[in-house]
């Protein structure tokens, strides 16, 4: 599968188009397009175009209704219960969303949960709609299951992601994360690119390790044995048990708030199913909102400020010797700016490498080798890495 670029104009305007050709109002078409390429935008591909054969599938089987409008079956001054009677979840969402921010623009705060809903794109585009108007949000969702319990062998839960957006200057701090290691869009993205999947991401019906794209897109999709581990890993070690904690709480606030299904009960089922649940707050209930805002952007200031955010990087490159810092005795050593091809030594934080323009991998493998050979010689400290490496080229 070869990469093509095309410009975000052309991408929305064909995304727009083929929405209308679905059935939807323009409109509506295109609040659905804006969601896909938000997540394209985002660097979130298995969020975004490449998800428009997917739904169409719902659309074409009858397990999303274009027709359909989602209803609200129960509402307070500060929250609601939703029905989406299997609309599009993009469509559904962002209503859900909006309702939550008038509320909490008049009570201060806003909550909605949804049930059967679909498919509703990435969790975080809602909180930033929330962000826009000067608010805090939450957003998250159930979904069909595709984690693997700690210590488990069968699919038990969903994906269940969970974003958060919180207003900050020059921009705000804005978080989505599934719940799992990674998302079945991101198995998709490596089985059509005939790419096996690094390891950690998913185990077989035997608990062992599975690299095989296609092989675990096909028992997701059949809701077979093995699936995608929680976020963390396998086991305790690692702290999978977290992941698997944070999904059970997402599934409470949707498919138990909601009174919808739960990710198991999606086995089979004809459609997604998903639940959702929205949440929109006013910082202004706790003090100054300019105050707050700047308080936010302190926080967010000392991490821009001491790491290389602004190059691409694998984080942290070495582990932490015990009783020693590694960006310590890196810088300790004189290594900052050290540079090899496109890899370098930043000079902002000496315990990451970045890319500083046309590195490659083999740029990058060389210059951890002069790194680790420089700091054993003049310290006697043994550095390990703490990247993954899987690849060289």
């Amino acid at each position: 599968m070869s990469d093509t670029r095309i410009s975000e104009k052309a991408l929305r305007a064909f995304m727009e188009r083929a929405y209308e050709k679905e059935g939807f109002e323009a409109e509506e078409a295109r609040q659905i397009a804006d969601v896909l390429m938000q997540a394209d935008l985002f660097g979130i591909e298995s969020h975004g175009a490449q998800r428009m054969m997917y739904y169409h599938q719902n659309i074409k089987s009858g397990s999303v209704d274009v027709r359909a409008r989602a209803e609200v079956l129960r509402e307070t001054p500060v929250s609601a219960l939703m029905d989406g009677h299997f609309a599009m979840g993009h469509l559904t969402a962002a209503k859900a969303m909006r309702m939550a921010i008038k509320k909490a623009k008049t009570a201060g705060i806003g909550m909605v949960a949804v049930r059967n809903s679909s498919h509703y794109g990435i969790a975080g585009y809602y909180p930033l709609m929330a962000e826009r108007e000067g608010l805090a949000a939450f957003s998250m969702t159930n979904t069909g299951p595709i984690m693997v319990p700690t210590f488990g062998r069968e699919m038990m839960l969903g994906t269940n992601p969970m974003a958060f957006c919180m207003p900050a200057d020059p921009y705000p701090f804005w978080f989505d994360a599934s719940t799992t290691v990674v998302t079945l869009g991101k198995v998709e993205v490596y089985n059509k690119r005939g790419k096996p999947m690094p390891e950690g991401w998913a185990i077989d019906g035997a608990g062992q390790p599975c690299s095989d794209a296609h092989r675990m897109n096909e028992s997701i999709l059949s809701f077979g044995l093995g699936g995608i581990l929680p976020l963390g890993g396998e086991g305790e070690r690692t702290s999978g048990h977290k992941g698997y904690g944070l999904a059970i709480m997402v599934e409470a606030l949707t498919g138990v708030l909601a009174q919808g299904m739960l990710s198991p009960e999606m086995c089979g089922a004809h459609g997604d199913h998903t639940s959702h649940f929205f949440m929109a707050f006013d910082p202004a209930m706790f003090g100054d909102p300019a105050a707050i805002r700047a308080r936010m952007e302190e926080c967010a200031k000392a991490r821009r400020e001491k790491q290389p955010l602004t190059l691409p990087s694998a984080g942290s490159t070495f582990k932490r010797p015990e009783g020693h810092f590694a960006a310590k005795l890196i810088d300790d050593c004189g290594l900052r700016g050290l540079t090899v091809g496109g890899a370098q030594v930043t000079e902002k934080h000496a315990g990451f490498i970045v890319n500083i323009g046309g590195a490659t991998a083999r740029d990058m493998l060389e210059l951890m080798r002069q790194v680790e050979q420089r700091v054993f010689e003049q310290t006697g400290v043994q550095l390990e890495p703490e990247v993954r490496i899987l690849g060289e080229d």
